[in-house]
């Protein structure tokens, strides 16, 4: 049984056809990557996943349960958490607030201390900066912050939205090593990503989404060498 599954997924912005039966599956421990160009429905299929947008038609399954009942925050009580595009931190809280604004799901309140120290040992800077403002951050630190905000709440499932977006090539470097870092240590991963070929590095299978259609799937490797992937999200000729 995969940890997600997405199938045959219908969504809309009003009479605008986004999605158009979009399957997928992500298996427990797997980082699989969702790569496509801009208006592809990428960042519609991670909405539609976390319940902000309910689809027309089609199944979100974690762990075999459909997800269609639940709320966005009840979806995240069940284990799915996500990195938004853009950050989309709390500007005017410190980072330390930030972190404990993404741990309202626990349960288990003692997990909390412990929770933001795993998020420090993965982001040292943000140990650094624990008492800062985080709207003064640099871009960097706030994707750190943004993706230690995802982990407070103990996710079985990561979603990342764009991780890399804005980011100097040192920083996309390390967020893709943290990347591969937190699924070692347990966490399933959906990475949605245009930095296609950073992503294929990463990711053990992947998906290539056009035009809000899964046109291709296959092993992250194979993508790689794929004639068409090279020419379209590679750079290759």
């Amino acid at each position: 049984m995969a940890m997600l599954e997405v199938e045959n997924i219908h969504s809309y912005y009003g009479n605008i056809h986004a999605l158009k039966g979009v399957s997928l599956t992500v298996d427990q421990g797997e980082i699989v990557t969702l790569i496509g160009g801009n208006g592809a429905g990428k960042s519609t299929t991670l909405r539609t996943i976390t319940g902000i947008m309910k689809p027309h038609e089609g199944h979100v399954r974690l762990q075999g349960t459909d997800l269609a009942p639940f709320q966005p925050h009840e979806i995240v009580y069940r284990g799915v958490a996500m990195v938004p595009e853009g950050r989309r931190i709390f500007a005017r809280l410190s980072v330390t607030e930030n972190l404990e604004m993404g741990a309202y799901s626990l349960s288990d309140r003692s997990k909390l201390a412990r929770n933001i120290e795993r998020v420090f040992a993965l982001f040292p800077r943000l140990k650094e900066r624990r008492g800062q403002i985080a709207g003064t951050l640099s871009g960097g630190e706030q994707q750190m912050l943004a993706t230690g905000r995802a982990l407070m709440a103990d996710p079985t499932v990561l979603l990342m939205d764009e991780p890399s977006m804005g980011l100097a090539p040192v920083l996309v470097e390390l967020i893709f090593d943290t990347i591969q870092q937190i699924n070692k240590e347990g966490t399933t991963i959906l990475l949605v990503e245009q930095n296609a070929l950073m992503a294929l590095s990463i990711a053990h299978r992947g998906y290539v989404l056009q035009t809000g259609e899964i046109v291709i799937s296959d092993t992250a490797e194979n993508l790689k060498q794929n004639a068409t992937v090279q020419k379209a999200y590679l750079g290759m000729e």
